[in-house]
């Protein structure tokens, strides 16, 4: 039995942060990543963030991930466990384990004080015609073929998703050499930046809103793909169909939190729809209504990942105050992060964030 002052489950950006946070509070942390490697996400983005100096402005995300693994990996105060997944959460306050090593399957038990679950995000997907072809992905599968594994996922591709993930994706494949046939999105406006837009519009990539994907086509694989218009109700127009000779279709049609923890660990859980699915209810310290269970990242609600740091952070801060650690700079470095993380939330593109955040009471 493993004892620690805190579980952080997750080793994305808000984990890696929420751990950061604790062990300089004085916790002992114990870190827990399913992958074989710390960051997350965050290993995948070789494009550089927006923000202030304080959320890594200018910074390749790949390089925000090794930054905050190597101050994990250097402080004496985190064990950190990866190729290890964190299997459940039961009444007597114990979470179980199971590492992968030397192949064997270890099954470990922990008893922590509180828990910070940043357990991240899953991909939703679409359903049409001979959606399992092979060539029709996820975007984070396209992401960790090339981005990880350096294999580029076809020649031509059909971008389905005009959000920020699908939009960099898309200038991605265009740097790996493959040919982007063009980004559709049922949707009347580009969901993300517009300055990724431009980019990829310079590029010569058509981005059709409006337009939704009817059907894929192929033998053994994915050939042909065919699009339409969508009404006001988006179903497709009948007459507005145009075929695409693709063999790949990348589907980044959003995010929802991954909740599975909250769930068994009895929290109380809120569906909101701006938040990306079910959130678990907390107050302002990212604390559940389970006393010792904290949240922070995509797991609270879909955001960007610099909002996902300053939420494990928080968390972070939160769960080794709560356990009465005494941090002197607590009042100082708290108040900023809420304000740090009020700001983030700001502008236009934030609106339909704060708007979840006003519905659900958080």
């Amino acid at each position: 039995m493993i004892r620690r002052d805190i579980l952080v489950i997750g080793g994305g950006p808000s984990g890696l942060c929420a751990a950061i946070a604790a062990a300089k509070s004085g916790a002992t942390v114990l870190l827990v990543e399913r992958s074989k490697y710390l960051g997350g996400q965050l290993v995948k983005q070789t494009h550089m963030f927006f923000g202030s100096e304080k959320q890594y402005a200018s910074k390749r995300g790949i390089d925000i991930g090794k930054t905050l693994a190597e101050e994990v990996t250097s402080h004496e105060n985190i064990k950190i466990l990866t190729d290890t997944t964190a299997l459940g959460i039961y009444e007597d306050g114990v979470v179980t384990l199971e590492q992968r090593k030397n192949q064997e399957e270890i099954y470990i038990k922990v008893r922590p004080k509180s828990i910070i679950v940043g357990t991240g995000a899953l991909e939703k997907s679409l359903p049409f015609p001979n959606n399992d072809l092979p060539g029709i992905y996820g975007a984070g599968a396209v992401q960790t073929l090339m981005n990880e594994y350096l294999v580029k996922p076809g020649n031509r591709v059909l971008m389905v998703g005009a959000g920020n993930i699908g939009l960099i994706i898309s200038y991605q494949l265009l740097q790996a050499g493959v040919e982007v046939a063009g980004i559709i999105d049922a949707s009347s406006n580009i969901g993300g930046y517009l300055v990724h837009a431009s980019k990829i519009r310079r590029s010569g990539v058509p981005i059709l809103t409006g337009y939704t994907i009817v059907k894929a086509e192929g033998e053994n694989h994915l050939e042909k793909a065919t699009i339409a218009k969508v009404d006001q109700n988006w179903k497709p127009i009948p007459g507005t169909e145009k075929e695409m000779d693709v063999d790949v279709i990348c589907i980044s049609v959003g995010l929802t939190p991954s909740s599975a923890f909250f769930w068994q660990g009895g929290c109380d859980m809120e569906y909101v729809r701006e938040l990306g699915g079910y959130v678990p209810k907390r107050n302002k310290y990212l604390q559940t209504t389970v006393e010792n269970i904290y949240v922070a990242g995509d797991s609270a609600g879909i955001e960007e990942a610099s909002s996902a740091m300053v939420e494990g952070s928080i968390a972070g801060l939160a769960a080794s105050h709560d356990l009465g650690l005494v941090y002197e700079a607590y009042d100082q470095e708290m108040e900023e992060l809420l304000q740090e993380l009020q700001a983030l939330r700001g502008g236009e593109k934030g609106g339909h964030v704060r708007k979840g955040y006003e519905k659900a009471g958080l």
